[in-house]
């Protein structure tokens, strides 16, 4: 495996809901973080140092209040793009085609944009990972929103997303420009035709299956 493929499959199960199952993977985790260059698992480190100390039922009501009640942490990348407006099911029925393309059927329980999918996807092997290498790419300017919300309210996930932004090409010109728009103004807000997909704060976490 990769040193891409390792970072983006830790960094999968670390976005996913801490529950025993992930708390149980840690020394596993930590193994493989120790694998990786510096600045991918130095923060991974850092967040397995937050899971160790944290209490499990704080760690889930942190959870719970970062990526489930709050629009601005929101795991769905196509969200930052394209808000709550009918481009946005275009943009996922994307995501499920560059799945389904490469023999991936995805169940009901998960949308496919999720960045704990995405990762999970592009640890497979060259070809997903190429896929979801792109995939991730085009969505830059809202991982790194992401990435700059969290950091800013000192979230223990910070650390996560600054790991996944370190295994993609840096942010251009206009990624720059795209970020500050949506930081200034937000996702577009028009509430229509999304059926049968719905808000973030509605979409079922990974993790609780």
């Amino acid at each position: 495996m990769t040193d891409t493929a390792t970072a983006w499959q830790v960094q999968s199960l670390l976005l996913g809901y801490p529950d025993a199952a992930l708390l149980e993977r840690r020394p596993l985790l930590r193994a493989a973080v120790t694998t990786l260059p510096t600045p991918v698992g130095t923060p991974l480190g850092v967040f397995l140092d937050h899971l160790d100390r944290t209490p499990p039922i704080r760690l889930a009501a942190d959870y719970v209040a970062t990526f489930d009640h709050r629009k601005r942490f929101s795991p769905y990348l196509t969200y930052f793009a394209y808000g709550d407006t009918r481009k946005r099911g275009m943009a996922l029925l994307r995501f499920k085609h560059a799945y389904r393309a490469a023999g991936l059927e995805l169940d009901d329980s998960e949308l496919p944009d999720h960045l704990a999918v995405v990762l999970e996807f592009g640890a497979t092997d060259a070809a997903t990972r190429a896929t979801a290498h792109r995939l991730l790419t085009e969505h830059r300017a809202g991982l790194e929103l992401l990435r700059l919300g969290l950091r800013d309210t000192d979230s223990p996930w910070a650390p996560v997303l600054e790991s996944v932004c370190a295994t993609l090409p840096p942010l251009g010109r206009r990624e720059h420009d795209t970020v500050a728009r949506l930081a200034a103004q937000g996702p577009p807000e028009e509430e229509v035709g999304l059926q049968p997909y719905g808000p973030p704060e509605h979409m079922p976490r990974r993790g609780t299956r």
